[in-house]
This record gives C-alpha cells, structure tokens and sequence, in this order.
C-alpha cells in the first residue's frame, strides 16, 4: 500500500516509516520543514508539505494514499486543549477524503489515564465528560473509532506513556534530566505507582499491523510492558547518575518534577492481552531497563 504518514521525521513516525518500507510499502511523509523533510527523505520515503495549522494539507495526503498513519500532534502540554483542537481539525479533514473508501486510518493515543489504578483495558473507554474538560486526545481517539460507521477502516493505537530505544527522550528522558539537575532520583509517595512502557520497534511494527489487518472501529494498545514499577526506575536512574533516591511528597511533587508532576505519581498500568491476540503482536524489544542501563541515555 501507498501509505500517508503524519509526524514522519518525528520519534515513533520515523520508526513507522522505516518499519513500512521494510515491508513492502511506499511511504509519503509529511514534512513541515525541510529539516523534517530531508529526515524523511534519508528514511527512503517521498515528502508532502504541510503542518498541523493546515489541515487540506492533511486532506491532501490522505486523498492520494491508500492509507493513513497519523502520529503526529504538538505534545506542548501547556498548550494542550489548543493541540487538540488542532488533532481534531486534520482528522476531520481527512475524515471527509476517506469516507467510504474503506481505507485505513490509524492514528496514536495515549493510554495514560484510561483507567487509573488499575490494568487498563483495550476494551476501556475514559469518561467522556472527564475527557472534554480536560481537552483530552481521547476525544479525538473516539471520533476517529466512530468512522467506522462511515466507511473508514479505523483504528486508534493507543501507545505506553514511555515508548523508549536506546537514546534519552519522552517522558523518562525528561525525569533523567530532572533527577539530574535536582541531584536526587525522586518517586511520589512511596513509589509503587506502576507505568507501562513499550520499545519504538514494537509500537512501529504494531501501527503496521494496524493499517495491514485491523478491522474498522479498533482499539489497540502499544504496550510492550504492562506494569513497570517507578521506585524501581528510581533506583536505577540514581545508580546510572550517582544520585540517591528518594520520596517526593505528594506536595512537593509540582516544585520538584514541573509539568512532570502529573505523570510522575499516577498508577497507569495497561493491558495488551487483547492487542496480542487480535492482531498476532509479540513485543521483542528491549525492556525500559534494558535502554535505561545499556543506551547512552545517561551520556553527559
């Protein structure tokens, strides 16, 4: 298939594009910059321009594909219900290309906050007035699921909070740098809160599997590990840097973790039992501690 990727120079959607041409498909990524469109150009993939402030760009992306991978959105958080809006204004764009095509659209979600202390299930679908309020992408991942009723193969992945290789970045690089300039690998409370985590090569390989073989209306989750404890990344990230470990309190958490604070403390475990089995995904790729103790994440 001739598929349109969206956020092709960026962290997952390089690894999407490279993961596609690996099997047999031809790419066109979008590209704002020409910085971002020479990084798609060394992939092997051809270059449309245009950016999220644009949305017939989009449309036209989409209209001369065979199929979608939208991975791109400004993760500016405090910016958040205004990227959103913008997340929701390109998807309708291309919403109004592919209805009654039967193509396919997979787009990137979240499962932070689906289910807060417990496994979430592919199956769970966050409040949808909690969702409003907080202009939560989940909206956006419901709206797209609902174009199955419109003839769009649609199908929304929704990724681990820390998708992780062997280079600092996401969520945890941002917690690597804190606990580096504070001088202390700091946990909320006393540390149990679970996250879950998945390598880029196994959430790439599974937005693949999405576009190839997902049936319209699909809910997938990007998670390589389901449960993975953060007093436990603690104590590696201050062994790595030299730093103790310690407890935050739940108070302190904002002055000493910044916009961090909100992720930090939550209990965000998720499943992938279901995303197993429907879609013949195994993750093989390394572990978060495996990137976090033999990648170049704590190279000064």
């Amino acid at each position: 298939m001739k598929i349109f990727v969206t956020g092709a120079s960026g962290f997952i959607g390089s690894a999407v594009t490279t993961e596609l041409l690996s099997n047999g498909h031809e790419v066109v990524g979008l590209a704002r910059s020409e910085e971002s469109a020479d990084v798609i150009r060394a992939l092997g993939a051809s270059v449309a321009r245009g950016s999220l402030e644009e949305p017939e760009t989009f449309a036209a992306g989409a209209a001369g594909a065979d199929g979608v991978a939208h991975m791109a959105f400004r993760h500016v958080f405090t910016e958040f219900p205004k990227n959103v809006a913008l997340d929701r204004a390109v998807l309708e764009a291309m919403a109004d290309v592919l209805e009654g095509t039967g193509k396919p659209l997979s787009i990137a979600g979240g499962t932070a906050g689906i289910a807060p202390g417990r496994l979430a299930l592919e199956t769970d679908d966050p409040d949808a007035e909690a969702s409003a309020a907080n202009g939560d992408r989940a909206a956006n991942g419901r709206y797209v699921l609902g174009l199955a009723a419109r003839g769009v193969r649609s199908s929304v992945v929704r990724f681990a909070p820390t998708v992780h290789d062997s280079v600092k970045r996401g969520f945890m690089g941002e917690y690597v740098d804190i606990a580096r300039r504070t001088g202390v690998a700091g946990y909320v409370g006393d540390g149990s809160n679970r996250w879950s985590a998945v390598h880029v090569s196994d959430a790439a390989r599974l937005v693949r599997l999405a576009l190839e073989a997902a049936p319209a209306g699909t809910t997938l989750h990007g998670v390589g590990e389901e449960a993975v404890v953060i007093r436990d990344v603690a104590e590696l990230v201050g062994a790595r840097l030299g730093v103790p470990t310690a407890s935050i309190d739940p108070a302190d958490a904002p002055a000493h973790f910044g916009w961090l604070a909100a992720f930090i403390g939550s209990d965000i475990p998720a499943s992938n039992a279901l995303t197993r089995e429907w879609m013949h995904w195994t993750p093989t790729g390394p572990t978060l501690t495996q990137d976090l103790s033999e990648g170049s994440w704590f190279d000064a």
